[in-house]
This record gives C-alpha cells, sequence and structure tokens, in this order.
C-alpha cells in the first residue's frame, strides 16, 4: 500500500499558509490535473485526486487541527474519492473563479453543513467511558413538503427563462470585442424551477429548523479536544443533498487531586520531614480508589514512585498508562522551642553546606524521641 504524502507538501505551501493560501493552492493545481483536461493520462486523475483528497482536509478547520494534530491517521478520509465536492472542469471553473462554463451552482443539491458540539465532561467519565444525551439545534429537512419546498400537490415548475440551469448567458460589447458573461437566472433566483405554492412550514426552503437529541458513546480514554464525529447528524443537505455531519468536541475538567500527562497521570503527596526521614505507609488516591505506598527512610524532595497501569486507557487500544506519584517534602514553619532544639541537636547551624552521614536518620530518631 502506497505511502500517502503530506497534504501540504501535495499542495505545496507552508504549514502556517491561510485559507486563501490553500484556496489558491489548489485550484492552479485543479486546473493542471483535472481529468477533463487530461482523458488520456491516468497520472492526471490521481495527482488530481491526491490534491483534492488533501484540499478537503485542509481547508476544513476542523479536519485541519485533527490533521496537525495525529498527521493521516488523525482524519477519516474514508468517504473521499478525490472528487467529492468537485465535477466537471466548469464546476472548478465556477467554484473558484464565479460564474463559468458549469450548470448552475443553486440548481444543484448541496450538501448539508457540519455542526460542532462541545460537550465539558468529568474526568472520571474520560477515564470510564460513558453514554451521553445532548440535544443539537440543526436544519431538518421539512417533513411537510419532503424537503421539495412547494406545498404537497401543488407542483413545481423548471424556469422558461433559463430551462433549468439557473443561468443565462448575456452577451456586451467590450473594446475586446464581445463579451458573454453567465449569471444567475433573475426569474427563478438561480433555482432552475419555480414553485407554483411554497410550502408553509419551510416557506419553500425545505428545510426547518428543529433540535434533536441524540445519545453519544464516549470511549475511555478521550482529553481535552478529542473529537467525535456523528455521520450525517449535521444540518440536512439542500434540495435532496445529503446531510453534514456532526462533530462533538470535547472537554474534560479537571480532577481536583490528579495531573493528567498523555495517559499517565501524576499526584502530588505532601509528606512532613519526620516521615521523609523515617518512612512511612501512606494511602493515595488512584482512578481505580484509595493505595497504600510506602514511602522508604530518606525519600527526599521530587522523588517519584511509579505504580504501573494506575493511568489513564488509551482510547483505541486501551492499554492503561501508569501513575506516578511526586513526593513533596514539607518544611515546618511554626517549631515550638522544644522542636528547634531537638533539630539543632541532629545538625546544628553551621552556617555551611550539609554533609549527609549515614547516621544523620539515626541522630534525628533519637531527638524526636527524647520527652
Amino acid at each position: 500500500m502506497a505511502i500517502k504524502r503530506d497534504y501540504y507538501e501535495v499542495l505545496g505551501v507552508q504549514r502556517g499558509a491561510s485559507a486563501e493560501d490553500l484556496k489558491g493552492a489548489f485550484r492552479k493545481l485543479a486546473m493542471q490535473y483535472h481529468p477533463d483536461r487530461n482523458p488520456d493520462n491516468p497520472e492526471a486523475g490521481e495527482r488530481f485526486k491526491e490534491c483534492s483528497e488533501a484540499y478537503q482536509v485542509l481547508s476544513d478547520p476542523d479536519r485541519r487541527r485533527s490533521y496537525d494534530m495525529f498527521g493521516h491517521s488523525g482524519v477519516d478520509t474514508s468517504g473521499f474519492g478525490g472528487f467529492e465536492g468537485f465535477g466537471g472542469f466548469g464546476e472548478i471553473f465556477e467554484t473558484f473563479f464565479g460564474g463559468g462554463a458549469g450548470r448552475g451552482a443553486r440548481g444543484r443539491t448541496v450538501r448539508g453543513d457540519d455542526l460542532r458540539y462541545d460537550l465539558t465532561i468529568a474526568f472520571e467519565e474520560a477515564f470510564t467511558g460513558i453514554e451521553k444525551e445532548i440535544e443539537v439545534p440543526r436544519l431538518m429537512g421539512c417533513e411537510r413538503c419532503s424537503g421539495a419546498g412547494a406545498e404537497p400537490g401543488s407542483g413545481i415548475e423548471t424556469c422558461s427563462a433559463c430551462g433549468g440551469s439557473g443561468q443565462v448567458r448575456r452577451a456586451a460589447q467590450s473594446i475586446f470585442g464581445q463579451v458573454v458573461n453567465i449569471v444567475a437566472c433573475q426569474s427563478c433566483g438561480g433555482e432552475g424551477r419555480i414553485l407554483k405554492n411554497p410550502c408553509p412550514e419551510c416557506r419553500g426552503q425545505g428545510r426547518v429548523e428543529r433540535r434533536r437529541r441524540l445519545r453519544v458513546n464516549i470511549p475511555a480514554g478521550v482529553d481535552t479536544g478529542s473529537q467525535i464525529r456523528l455521520t450525517g447528524e449535521g444540518e440536512a443537505g439542500y434540495r435532496g443533498g445529503p446531510p453534514g455531519d456532526l462533530y462533538i468536541v470535547l472537554r474534560v475538567k479537571p480532577h481536583p487531586q490528579l495531573q493528567r500527562r498523555d495517559q499517565d497521570v501524576v499526584y502530588d503527596l505532601r509528606i512532613n520531614l519526620v516521615q521523609a526521614a523515617l518512612g512511612d505507609r501512606i494511602e493515595v488516591p488512584t482512578l481505580d480508589g484509595a493505595v497504600e505506598v510506602s514511602i522508604p527512610p530518606g525519600t527526599q524532595y521530587g522523588q517519584t514512585f511509579r505504580l504501573a497501569g494506575k493511568g489513564i486507557p488509551h482510547v483505541r487500544s486501551g492499554r492503561r498508562g501508569d501513575q506516578f506519584v511526586r513526593v513533596q517534602v514539607l518544611v515546618p514553619k511554626d517549631l515550638t522551642a522544644e522542636q528547634k532544639s531537638m533539630l539543632r541537636k541532629v545538625g546544628g547551624l553551621t552556617g555551611k553546606p550539609e554533609k549527609v552521614s549515614r547516621g544523620f536518620f539515626e541522630k534525628l530518631r533519637d531527638a524526636i524521641s527524647l520527652d
């Protein structure tokens, strides 16, 4: 299986390219490699397919963001045929220059818009996975007229002025001779059809705004910025076109005690000077419940202990990360005279860096044990 080239390389642009830069690059390549211009060159067709796929991903802000983060594995290209959204060469010309030799853009079916829904979930819900119910406002096909835009039984007439194309040609004289302009038909507004009796429910648009309840399965391991795509749950298409998609963009609330680092979690364990010196067994929170951790004598500030398999599951493989317990030794501020005296017996105030000997902790233990 051939390895896909980087989409930015395919279009010949930098990663920070603007939307206009992307559009200009694709327009140039589409004009060069479109199959209508290269009927006997299958390589040109493959090149156009590659350029089209790259442009469809990078021109969509959500898909581009996912591609920048995860590469080809971060975008779903199963629906790309290379020619999705682009028909004959006339439509390419029309899309990027306006007017053109193609049929009227408004006279054909149009895919519905994609929608975005921001959903906030708890840290624990991201860990276990959960099913959520959401309510999404969107344009849906009008049930009264089945999306036709006309009152049932009233019929739809083909516009006689443009013959159903939605466009008319106008010739004008210029210093270069006669110039033919293609403009939207004024009789039908570029629709190519005339409604005898528009549907009162949708006012002839074929779509109405409704709120739809959906159940979303959120897999374990998601994080802030993760996206879930619901195919066909976007807005209804125009004139019978396919619906768009719905993208659920997740935000995970922070945990009050645990910090996430990809699939690992970190817990800052605060202990006192005595616990660090003499050792202790302390319960720490994990995503599976409290776990007892052994703190050995002589534990230093910043020392880290690993709890294997106590982290977040990977969203695809399910393999869990680890939890790291990071020690923070708290130095007491308000000491009694007796406590200060005991500490002076351990090391004293010398004005020099301390050289820790093997007997240090034994001396500390003896000092603390004094009545």
